[in-house]
């Protein structure tokens, strides 16, 4: 029921969203030419890696320079149409393609590249029992700026006790945080360190 639920629910919003992911496209490309959409491997359930996709908000190749993967407010490799995007969530639009593809659910811990996972612990590796989602638990009770660990107790937390009133607080929650922009970034406490 979930997996199909996954499906109705992305198949939808990205049919609804399409013009808008047009758009953002344009406006990426004629700010910094280059492919609109951004590749990630990623780690989801058990272990398995997949390719992530979401719009480029940054320069080519941003993750090789500057802060290299940690991203701070006010970096200078945002693009100006990227603050845009990333202040409303629209840069995660294309995850949707991979919640088609199973790689991800709708709602489940966010997927993190291998070299986190390479420091988790056996406790901590209760969070790829689950497919990742594009939002969670730990994305609405903090995100970016919780220490990685808080995340992670979040995320297990969310494994242990999931269930559909949970979901829909975290539905709930997501639409609020998509409102607000409250913390997008790492800031003084936040990321991963």
């Amino acid at each position: 029921m979930r997996r199909l639920l996954d499906i109705l629910i992305s198949a939808t919003a990205l049919l609804l969203t399409s013009p808008i992911l047009a758009l953002a496209s344009v406006a990426i490309v004629v700010e910094s030419p280059g492919s609109p959409i951004y590749r990630q491997r990623r780690v989801g359930k058990d272990g398995e890696q997949f390719m992530l996709v979401k719009l480029r908000t940054m320069v080519k190749n941003a993750e090789s320079i500057g802060a290299g993967l940690a991203v701070d407010e006010d970096d200078p490799r945002i693009l100006r149409s990227g603050n845009f995007l990333r202040r409303f969530s629209i840069d995660e639009l294309p995850n949707l393609i991979n919640v088609l593809r199973g790689d991800m659910a709708i709602i489940g811990p966010r997927p993190t590249v291998m070299a986190q996972v390479e420091k988790y612990d056996d406790r901590q590796r209760g969070r790829l029992t689950v497919k990742p989602g594009i939002t969670g638990w730990a994305q609405v009770n903090g995100r970016a700026s919780l220490p990685w660990s808080e995340r992670i107790d979040l995320d297990l937390w969310y494994v242990d006790n999931r269930s559909a009133l949970i979901d829909l607080k975290i539905i709930l929650r997501t639409i609020k945080l998509l409102v607000s922009g409250d913390n997008l970034y790492r800031g003084d406490t936040g990321g991963w360190r």
